[in-house]
């Protein structure tokens, strides 16, 4: 019978993918392809001098996130997709996607087998799309506040001179306040069309979850609102441990719904008020809640909440208008995620919302 293994003799001794078997009895490599030496920069027979350094230099989280994959893979069970971060010399991080495989040898001793890929210009890149998609929503929701905010003040005052002048002015004049009161509102109409649109699109992509430090990336988003607290005339705050949290998923989309959260309440919160953002670690779970010091939910208003269209639907202080189908994609995202949503609220003592999210034990 032909030998097939040989025809991957060409991917073992030159591609970019590193291949290893390891003695788990021995604890030592017995076998690493060629592409060692371009994953490091060391000789591939020098790899059981190296081992010891690769693992002090791989990130604490992941070597135990890795010693829990094992722990319960079934035997010859193909572990694929793991995302490691080896600390280089210089303070960056390596990116290394990892495959692995526990399996017995000839000789009936255990193996660990196993393919090793720099992935670091790929996740850098990822990354990088992430805080700019993150920059990029924050950054429409607080224009989209300052540009309709004195856009609304204007029709407002239109309205007010209307009112005033009781029918007095000349039809010209007429015609032209009219003109102002459209301009305005649809403007500030279109203002948060644009805004509305990019969410709701956003919510009709499949999932791609991801191992996610949810206390990093929280606190990326939260510092773009800080920035922006004397344009608001709010204030932000984050609430978290000082360690990593971590969940699995999709970032892209959960962004939207923490965004939409956000921007909720800063619609119903008061000039000089608060947003505040938490994040509870618990033994089954993760909390993340927004909580803010606006004026809160009507009672009547609370049951239907999360319906598409919903009837709780209402303006906001400063007339920023809803289409009634954010909280309902919101809670559709979330559910996607195997995980729920809930609030408390209460008239004039404002509102918290709490997403509870599956914690990550692997």
């Amino acid at each position: 019978m032909t030998d097939h293994y040989a025809l991957f003799r060409p991917l073992l001794e030159r591609g970019r993918v590193v291949y290893f078997v390891y003695d788990s009895a021995e604890q030592r490599v017995v076998y690493v392809s060629k592409a060692f030496e371009q994953l490091t920069g060391d000789p591939a027979d020098h790899i059981n001098e190296d081992l010891p350094h690769l693992l002090r230099r791989l990130h604490p989280d992941d070597q135990q996130h890795v010693v829990q994959l094992l722990e319960q893979a079934e035997p010859e069970q193909v572990l694929e997709g793991i995302e490691l971060r080896l600390t280089r010399p210089d303070g960056g991080i390596q990116w290394l996607n990892v495959s692995l495989c526990r399996v017995p040898g000839p000789d009936n001793k255990p193996y660990l087998t196993g393919t090793a890929e720099d992935i670091t210009p790929i996740k850098e890149g990822m990354q990088n799309l992430q805080r700019f998609g993150t920059k990029k929503n924050a950054v429409l929701e607080i224009l989209s506040h300052d540009l309709a905010g004195p856009l609304l003040v204007l029709q407002q005052l239109t309205e007010h001179l209307e009112r005033e002048t009781n029918g007095q002015l000349s039809a010209q004049a007429q015609k032209m306040l009219l003109l102002m009161q459209r301009t305005c509102r649809e403007s500030v109409n279109m203002i948060h069309d644009f805004v509305d649109a990019e969410f709701l699109e956003s919510a009709n992509i499949e999932l791609n979850l991801e191992r996610t430090d949810l206390v990093v990336w929280v606190k990326t988003l939260v510092e773009e609102y800080q920035r922006s607290e004397d344009l608001l005339h709010l204030e932000f705050s984050l609430e978290a441990p000082p360690e990593p949290v971590y969940v699995h998923i999709d970032v892209d989309k959960f962004h939207q719904v923490i965004n939409n959260l956000i921007s909720n309440a800063v619609k119903f919160t008061p000039l000089g008020g608060q947003i505040m953002l938490r994040i509870e670690p618990q033994a089954e779970q993760v909390l993340l809640g927004v909580a803010d010091t606006g004026i809160g939910i009507p009672e009547p208003m609370q049951p239907y909440l999360f319906e598409k269209f919903t009837k709780a639907r209402r303006p906001g202080l400063r007339g920023e208008k809803t289409t009634g189908l954010g909280m309902s994609v919101i809670q559709t995202i979330v559910e996607l995620h195997q995980a729920t949503i809930s609030f408390v609220s209460a008239e004039g003592q404002g509102s918290t919302f709490t997403i509870a999210l599956p914690a990550l034990t692997t």
